[in-house]
């Protein structure tokens, strides 16, 4: 895969999902929600500022991050899916 996200925007590949419980229940597929953590898989160069100059981006590619539960927009390339948000969609990186 070739991509190269643009502005403030980053591809996200979600982390896998625990499948136990604390307690050692198994979770089924069904019932799992989908994980809001990800790794970084691309990001773009960052936002144009009114000046013209660009802000460059607080997260790099192979960074561990925790986003929302609804950010970005999911995608499937290559048979993966990612998922394409902006920058101010992400909570935090994970370290």
């Amino acid at each position: 895969m070739n991509f190269k996200p643009l502005q403030d925007r980053v591809l996200v590949k979600r982390l896998p999902s625990e499948e136990k419980t604390a307690g050692g229940i198994i979770i089924p597929d069904s019932v799992q929600e989908k994980p809001q953590q990800g790794e970084v898989v691309a990001a773009g160069p960052g936002a144009r500022r009114q000046d013209g100059a660009i802000e460059p981006l607080g997260v790099k590619q192979g960074d561990k991050i925790l986003f929302g539960k609804y950010a970005g927009s999911e995608v499937k390339f290559d048979g993966t899916d990612y998922i394409i948000m902006k920058e101010s969609d992400i909570l935090g990186v994970l370290e």
